[in-house]
């Protein structure tokens, strides 16, 4: 029998009012190779600058999650910021696309007041390709919504123009060029967003950002800096989710106990993302939070990849278990389903979840 997607069961986790008929399910996204290997569908090979195989790649990821029983579709776009701060190696996952991408925090591309005026800052026009968005608000079945924007955050596009370590000297040496920055890439998101949200319309269904604040045991940031150079510009996005009577999710790795109230009461966030067992997991920190913040997901990436099947499915009923009561929670990975995260790992665990239908 084919799914038949509700949103509203979904939002109703996202506002935290009440149990819906089933918990939810919710992944940041899943990754092309991850999808490609279950749909059978050619989804890497697409070249999505062509509008007609943009088309094609929308309906393969529209029935993906369908099929899988999810109530919306993941969709984001990168900001056109061209950067040369990257380093690649080769990638050994067992759906491998060949390199990996990490950023190169001991280096920038903007850096000093000379390199931000120089930098080619793109048009609003450039800032992003839209047709994906448009396609996909065409191609949604009824009762689904899209969860998505801009890919990345203000911190997080922050840190990876100027790399963690410069960005670290500048707020001693040059913090007027921090905000300045902070600025510019906060009203280009606002303003994608804006135009990504006046795109689809009644299709989306809640705005997020993916905003890594931390590490395994502290922000990345001192809290006291988050709070004066971060947050206020974080609200803005958040305040146009709103605006739009849309629900907030953002997604964040590492430890952030010392800033939750800020994000919650400051900052305004509906829902967090992303959780780790080695740092706190799901289910001590939904009791810990839930009334005061949806929660999403919590299944360890590590556990997810690393455990034999009887014991993955175990693992997943525990949090099953203790966090589908009171709703305020949906049922996923910690953080996505990468491409080296075993396929039949994800199968048991969506499994596990639908046994719960």
């Amino acid at each position: 029998m084919k799914p038949t997607p509700d949103f509203e069961r979904l939002k109703k986790v996202l506002l935290r009012q009440g149990e819906p008929d089933r918990v939810p399910f919710y992944e940041h996204f899943v990754d092309e190779e991850v999808v490609e290997a279950i749909s059978g569908q050619p989804l890497t090979k697409l070249d999505t600058s062509d509008p007609d195989q943009i088309k094609t790649y929308v309906n393969i990821l529209v029935e993906f999650y369908l099929q899988q029983g999810y109530d919306y579709v993941p969709l984001e776009r990168f900001l056109n910021l061209p950067r040369n701060n990257v380093v690649h190696g080769v990638d050994t996952a067992a759906l491998s696309r060949d390199t990996r991408e990490w950023q190169d925090e001991n280096e920038g591309v903007i850096t000093t007041w000379e390199e931000f005026e120089a930098y080619p800052w793109p048009a609003e026009g450039d800032l992003v390709n839209y047709r994906m968005f448009e396609y996909a608000a065409k191609a949604l079945p009824d009762g689904m919504k899209i969860i998505g924007g801009v890919a990345g955050g203000v911190f997080e596009h922050l840190s990876w123009m100027m790399g963690l370590v410069p960005l670290s000297l500048a707020l001693y040496d040059t913090p007027d060029l921090i905000r300045a920055m902070v600025k510019k890439i906060t009203s280009m998101i606002v303003r994608v967003d804006r135009n990504i949200l006046d795109i689809c319309g009644d299709s989306f269904g809640a705005l997020r950002m993916g905003d890594d604040l931390g590490y395994k045991t502290a922000t990345m940031l001192d809290p006291k800096v988050l709070r004066q150079e971060i947050f206020p510009y974080q609200k803005q996005v958040v305040d146009l989710a709103h605006e739009r009577g849309l629900p907030f999710v953002l997604h964040s790795c590492g430890y952030l106990e010392d800033i939750m109230d800020d994000l919650i009461d400051t900052v305004g966030i509906d829902a967090k993302h992303s959780f780790e067992d080695a740092i706190i997991p799901v289910t001590d920190w939904k009791p810990k939070w839930s009334h005061r913040v949806a929660v999403l997901g919590g299944v360890d990436m590590d556990k997810l990849c690393s455990l034999g099947d009887q014991e993955l499915r175990a693992y997943s009923n525990h949090i099953l278990d203790v966090c589908s009561p009171g709703g305020g929670w949906a049922f996923g990975s910690g953080n996505s389903i990468a491409n080296y995260v075993p396929v039949k790992n994800y199968l048991a665990m969506l499994e596990e979840g639908r046994k719960r239908w």
